[in-house]
């Protein structure tokens, strides 16, 4: 453990929604890298049985490479996010989720920034709202119930991302810091590895192989990276 010394700051209470991105894609005309290269990573128990074959990830065969993905398409082509608008943007990059951030004045939160925000005024809890998974029964979180990656028994109600609001805030009103999507943040990993901090969690994390959807973890990615589990929640300077 180490203590970071932050500024003030302010912080989206949800993570940048499919509604949000469109009004900056109408505005500006952005093309995300998904969409010009004509494919990302989607998570192969979201494709229909009869999809087509597709070049899998070694190790992590679960990610499948399909054409026609893109964040508005977010599982290919035969997708698309009509009623998803409160659902929350995927298949951005680093450098794109940074674009967004600017153009609404503010940025990516620093990891340190993300994980007081995240703690919601809790000391050293295990999750952003205490050191139970499930309070009396109760989910507080999008990740995945069964056996990855085989069985989602989906008892939070949802096999892929939710709406940014199906579940409690915590204490500074911040949704969706454990679970439902991986959050860029603006840190390098470490001074080696050319990879940036990604928090939170997603639908995919399960206890068995990854259970990072903890308050305190950390895990990263290329910059370049686009895939169905990553998305991003805009943060401010309170100067």
């Amino acid at each position: 453990m180490r203590t970071v010394d932050i500024e003030a700051f302010a912080i989206g209470a949800t993570l940048v929604t499919n509604a949000e991105w469109q009004a900056f894609v109408t505005a500006t005309g952005f093309v995300t890298l998904a969409e010009r290269e004509g494919w990302s990573f989607v998570f192969g128990g979201l494709l229909p049985d009869d999809f087509p074959p597709t070049q899998g990830v070694v190790g992590a065969e679960w990610w499948r490479v399909v054409e026609g993905s893109n964040w508005c398409h977010p599982e290919g082509p035969h997708s698309d996010v009509a009623g998803r608008d409160d659902h929350p943007v995927i298949h951005i990059n680093w450098d794109e989720a940074q674009a967004y951030a600017r153009w609404v004045g503010g940025r990516l939160p620093s990891e340190a920034e993300w994980e007081k925000a995240a703690r919601g005024g809790l000391d050293q809890a295990r999750y952003p709202w205490g050191d139970e998974l499930e309070p009396e029964g109760e989910h507080r979180c999008n990740i995945w119930q069964g056996i990855f990656p085989s069985e989602n028994t989906a008892d939070d109600g949802w096999i892929g991302p939710s709406p940014v609001r199906s579940f409690p805030p915590n204490g500074y009103g911040l949704f969706d810091v454990a679970g439902n999507t991986w959050e860029w943040t603006a840190d390098w990993f470490d001074e080696r590895a050319r990879q940036r901090v990604v928090r939170g969690g997603s639908y995919l994390c399960h206890d068995s192989y990854c259970n990072r959807y903890r308050v305190g973890a950390r895990s990263s990615n290329t910059p370049d990276t686009t895939t169905g589990n990553i998305g991003f929640r805009v943060a401010w300077d309170q100067n």
